[in-house]
């Protein structure tokens, strides 16, 4: 008996799709890989049809769609144009994750975890005003963290703490001012234990002599790979890393979580075709793979 093959098309809003995201599809065990940059949203709709009119019902969870690309609005804006594309029970189902903020906000916090009970956890997340910020406060407030999100702009602290609580329908996040090493002590000071410095690249966030002066914190998580350090004094190959008493890991630990969770999605896609898997449900496919 011939077996249907598993075929993802990748859809990026860049010209060039990622070929981060097109080996992670070929190592998750993609059969065939159709990959379309600089998609547009009047560009959706036909493709789409060709996915879901291309196969018979039975067959549609053999076909999936992955939207990748850097610019996460494109991607969410591509996202709401494929759904309303689909011609129920004709769909197949979706994945966004553009420039992997999904998937990385959900390692970091796979990786606190470990170590940390999240509904007694106060976490701190610096630099929180992108893509993947906002989401590392998302889902640690659903998982029942004490939240609050970081900027050096009090302008931008409330407009990204506003946009998040939106998105939750409760005022879990309290956005806080970090403009200064004196300002950034004393909020983390304040009952912090988990610290997670999200920030643009090459930008740090979190000096050596402030970190070492947090009282409760135990846990520290840099996303930044390139140097300098978003947190000061991390290894970006830190994975679980102590430094006296604090437990650290840098971004490329973090990425090697990320690139698990990202396969596990991925496979996940094939099991039916109604699924749309943002940062809330990868999130919950990454707390399943005890990693």
């Amino acid at each position: 008996m011939t077996t249907t093959p598993n075929i993802l098309l990748q859809i990026d809003s860049d010209p060039q799709p990622k070929s981060f995201d097109s080996i992670t599809a070929i190592d998750a065990g993609v059969d065939h890989l159709l990959t379309y940059g600089n998609v547009t949203l009047a560009q959706v709709l036909p493709i789409v049809q060709g996915a879901i009119f291309s196969r018979s019902e039975q067959n549609l969870k053999h076909s999936a769609i992955f939207i990748g690309g850097q610019d996460v609005i494109a991607g969410q804006a591509i996202l709401s144009r494929i759904i309303a594309s689909f011609h129920p029970p004709h769909s197949v189902s979706v994945m966004l994750d553009p420039n992997a903020a999904n998937t990385t906000a959900a390692a970091a916090i796979v990786a606190a975890n470990k170590h940390l009970d999240l509904k007694q956890t106060h976490a701190l997340v610096l630099g929180a005003t992108g893509p993947v910020g906002i989401r590392l406060c998302k889902l640690l407030a659903l998982a029942g963290a004490n939240v609050k999100l970081a900027s050096r702009s009090e302008q931008r602290a409330q407009r990204a703490a506003h946009q998040a609580n939106l998105e939750l329908g409760q005022n879990a996040i309290t956005p806080v001012v970090t403009a200064s090493d004196e300002s950034l002590l004393e909020v983390a000071n304040h009952k912090t234990n988990l610290l997670i410095a999200s920030g643009a690249a090459g930008i740090e966030l979190m000096p050596q002599d402030v970190l070492h002066k947090i009282q409760n914190l135990k846990v520290a998580i840099d996303l930044n790979a390139a140097p300098p350090a978003g947190i000061e004094s991390i290894n970006p190959l830190a994975a679980g890393q102590k430094i006296n008493n604090l437990t650290t890991y840098g971004a490329i630990a973090i990425q090697a979580i990320q690139t698990k969770i990202q396969q596990a999605a991925i496979k996940s896609l094939f099991t039916n075709n109604n699924q749309i898997l943002e940062a809330e449900e990868i999130f919950k496919i990454a707390l399943e793979l005890n990693i």
